[in-house]
């Protein structure tokens, strides 16, 4: 049974997210695989060391034995004798545009995958299922690029200075005019990499004194901005507003360890859409949970940024919420706008602040202006202001792309993680020898597909994750889902039951989240 909710009035539409168990023959299967890899790994570590086998992995110098290892881990590891085994699903060569087909360079390997030549082929008209373009503005012809190269020819394509100090051009402020005008907030300021745009402004509002909650499963940057700010960071369970709460009742009654004064902030970290699971925030809890506690919420929106929403306005719009509610509003340019760079909207006094003190602001290059050309006219667009309705066509594609994909693939038997209304879309392989597999038996038959494993899954947990656009024709969709349920006949890779986890440990009281008068 999927799980839809609709606690306490909070959600004005259906929420329907599915996390299907695991079969415990599969998973005893999966662990027996690992097992059997990880001995192999070992012995084949021990030939290494006796000269018996060739050692093209990264050790110390013969000067450095005495020294404390830096190569031993166990990622190290698993990067020879598991990861090597695979390494040719990943980093493919692509030499066109990632829009629905792309061109990819053929490559062979003679060394069980440590070194790769190039043969000089390419494979033409791959059916592109891995990038993150869900509206299909990643092209080279139409009006994004064509204003573009207009601008490219007028400013060039660098800047060659900071925001700060030469580096602030008129482009840069009419996107962020546009920026937040599209999110509904007062002001909002853009940088030119996604990644830094977590990683180095947490660190600038949140420090020494403050808590950081943040999800489960939150993204890298997420996770390295907390660890830099200084700030004690709690883990709630992914999705999982019990969790969230209880952490913020303890945070308020007991306060800061050993001194137990107040937390000088609490700041609450989520994602619109979950990119390794493919699952949506419960956002209307979580903004009832911040107003009711009186704490800060942080939310990043790379993947759900004109992917979700009447409008493509966000999670924010999906849920029909206020965007003053959320107290940072962060994004990047690089999925649904085709481009680069991210974004942080939010109160006129919070983007004066980053201004001053984010390290992203002050010490990084501005973002190049074809990028900020090719951001503004496709957000234009999106927003209807280029006189035409392709933008608000492209977002309804994509939902109706998503939506059918989605059932067909659970209509075959397979296990699909997510919500259904995420282009995120996940399917779970679990089994080492399963994954390089996928991927080659797809790229057979001229689908291009992202396999992931461990560390960016749980060990046990690995799958391949398809990304779908408004640029896929029902054609190509078709085309793809002949192909996969074909490999997942191959490969035995139709385990779904019908046997669905609800997400929550309880049903929610419908009094929980009122919020407290001050």
């Amino acid at each position: 049974i999927n799980h839809i909710v609709h606690n306490g009035g909070l959600y004005k539409r259906p929420f329907n997210e599915a996390f299907e168990e695991t079969p415990m023959l599969v998973a005893v299967l999966t662990y027996v695989g690992y097992g059997v890899l990880t001995l192999f790994g070992y012995l084949r570590d021990f030939m290494r060391q006796w000269k018996i086998e060739k050692c093209q992995n990264a050790t110390e110098r013969e000067e450095q034995k005495d020294f404390v290892p830096l190569y031993q881990d166990f990622e190290n590891f698993y990067n020879r004798n598991l990861y090597m085994r695979i390494r040719d699903s990943w980093n493919r060569p692509i030499c066109s545009v990632p829009g629905a087909k792309v061109d990819m360079m053929e490559r062979v390997s003679h060394d069980y995958n440590w070194t790769f030549t190039y043969t000089g082929r390419v494979i033409k008209d791959i059916i592109n299922m891995g990038s993150y373009n869900y509206l299909g503005f990643a092209q080279k012809a139409g009006t994004c690029q064509e204003a573009a190269a207009k601008v490219l020819s007028q400013y060039g394509a660098g800047v060659c200075s900071t925001r700060q100090e030469m580096g602030n051009l008129d482009k840069h402020e009419e996107l962020e005019k546009l920026v937040a005008r599209f999110l509904g907030v007062e002001s909002a300021m853009a940088y030119g990499m996604g990644f830094a745009t977590n990683s180095m402004n947490i660190p600038a509002l949140v420090g020494k004194g403050c808590l950081i909650l943040s999800d489960e499963l939150n993204h890298a940057s997420l996770v390295l901005g907390a660890r830099l700010s200084g700030a004690t960071i709690r883990i709630f369970k992914h999705n999982n507003m019990q969790s969230l709460e209880k952490l913020l009742k303890d945070a308020i009654v007991h306060g800061q360890p050993r001194t137990r004064r107040p937390w000088k902030k609490i700041l609450i970290l989520v994602e619109g859409i979950y990119s390794m699971e493919g699952s949506i925030v419960r956002l209307p809890e979580v903004i009832a949970l911040k107003k009711k506690y009186k704490s800060y919420l942080y939310l990043d929106e790379a993947h759900s940024i004109g992917a979700l929403g009447p409008s493509g306005r966000g999670v924010v719009e999906y849920f029909g919420l206020n965007p003053e509610d959320v107290d940072v509003m962060m994004g990047t340019f690089t999925k649904s706008f085709g481009a680069a760079g991210g974004y942080i909207g939010g109160k006129k006094e919070l983007i004066d602040y980053l201004r001053t003190y984010s390290h992203s602001a002050v010490y990084a290059t501005s973002l190049s202006p074809p990028v900020v050309e090719q951001i503004i006219t496709s957000m234009k667009c999106i927003m209807g202001e280029d006189g035409t309705t392709v933008g608000k066509a492209r977002v309804q594609q994509l939902a109706e792309n998503t939506r059918y994909f989605r059932r067909r693939l659970k209509e075959m038997g397979f296990i699909i993680y997510g919500n259904e209304d995420s282009p995120v879309v996940p399917l779970m392989l679990y089994m080492p020898a399963k994954i390089g597999a996928f991927g080659r038996e797809m790229l057979k038959r001229n689908i291009g597909v992202v396999v992931v494993g461990f560390p960016a899954t749980p060990i046990i947990e690995s799958r391949a994750r398809f990304c779908l656009s408004a640029a896929h024709t029902k054609e190509m969709l078709d085309t793809a889902l002949k192909e996969i349920n074909e490999v997942g006949d191959l490969l035995q890779l139709k385990y779904s039951r019908h046997r669905l986890v609800p997400l929550l440990d309880r049903p929610f009281d419908e009094t929980t989240y009122e919020e407290t008068e001050d």
